[in-house]
């Protein structure tokens, strides 16, 4: 049972801590000035070396999960490995507004893809928000038709894809060990860039902002944000996730001097407008959360 009052104000605390966190991740991409393939290959070996490591101090049941869900966990590993380097190879295309803007709807598309394989009963208020979600998105993208940033928004978008779908499969298989998935995401990150990448060529500071970003930021945010659910509802923990998109504009903005478009800031704030009525605006939905 979730704990009240002091422990779920922790957890709203978690889930904010944990996603601003992760909101730096576009930003350390872009100050390291590196290729795609060099930072996703040094993140993909730290996040190997972490999440294997964490695996192996439980190696018996992470064995057991691997036996018993060999086809999923490939599944989960290779979505994450797609998403991972869509992701940091859609910062390095176009502007991180774009980029930030389509990740917030990762979580109405994980509900229609979860109508779709699970065959969960969608309200009319999810559907809105999916419909909502769709129009945000076109905003954004249609800032970038003419544009070299396509390609990475439409990078941006497969990312937030094979995400959400990660997410799906997730439920569907809720025992499925969560070290063994993230490890094998990594694993299958860096085979391919292992073969292309060169990180010996990058300078101290280039190091400094992928270290930041692959053993501190991004891994601490993460967990910081699972644990969550365990002091607040996760209909509450949810309404953190824009957090992500808004500080990633803010550190654009300050760091990088990239400001949104107008239609492109419209299209964000549609996007987790579409979120927060499908999710933690819905008190039905709300009250199923609560009671987990």
């Amino acid at each position: 049972m979730i704990a009240r009052n002091g422990g779920r104000r922790f957890g709203w605390g978690l889930a904010a801590l944990g996603m601003l966190l992760v909101s730096t991740d576009s930003l350390w991409v872009r100050v390291s000035g590196a290729d795609a393939l060099d930072i996703a290959f040094i993140v993909g070996v730290l996040s190997l070396l972490l999440y294997g490591a964490m695996a192996l101090r439980r190696a018996s049941a992470s064995w057991a999960s691997l036996r018993a869900d060999t086809w999923p966990l490939l599944a989960i590993g290779v979505l994450g490995a797609i998403s991972q380097l869509t992701f940091i190879s859609a910062i390095t295309h176009t502007e991180v507004p774009n980029v930030v803007a389509i990740v917030a709807s990762a979580p109405v598309l994980a509900a229609a893809f979860a109508w779709v394989a699970l065959r969960e009963r969608t309200s009319p208020r999810v559907t809105a928000g999916i419909a909502l979600t769709v129009v945000g998105i076109g905003m954004v993208v249609s800032t970038s038709i003419g544009s070299p940033n396509l390609w990475g928004d439409f990078l941006a978008l497969i990312a937030v894809i094979c995400f959400a779908a990660s997410t799906v499969i997730w439920r569907r298989h809720r025992d499925m060990s969560r070290l063994m998935g993230l490890a094998l995401a990594a694993l299958l990150v860096v085979i391919p860039t292992a073969l292309v990448a060169d990180p010996g060529g990058l300078d101290a500071p280039a190091w400094a902002a992928i270290l930041a970003m692959g053993l501190v930021c991004n891994p601490l945010g993460r967990l910081s944000y699972s644990n969550a659910p365990k002091h607040a509802p996760a209909s509450e923990v949810a309404l953190f996730a824009p957090v992500e998109t808004v500080a990633g504009i803010v550190w654009a903005a300050v760091f990088l001097s990239e400001y949104p478009a107008a239609v492109t800031l419209a299209g964000a704030v549609v996007v987790i407008f579409g979120m927060l009525y499908a999710t933690v605006l819905d008190r039905r939905g709300a009250a199923a959360f609560g009671s987990d």
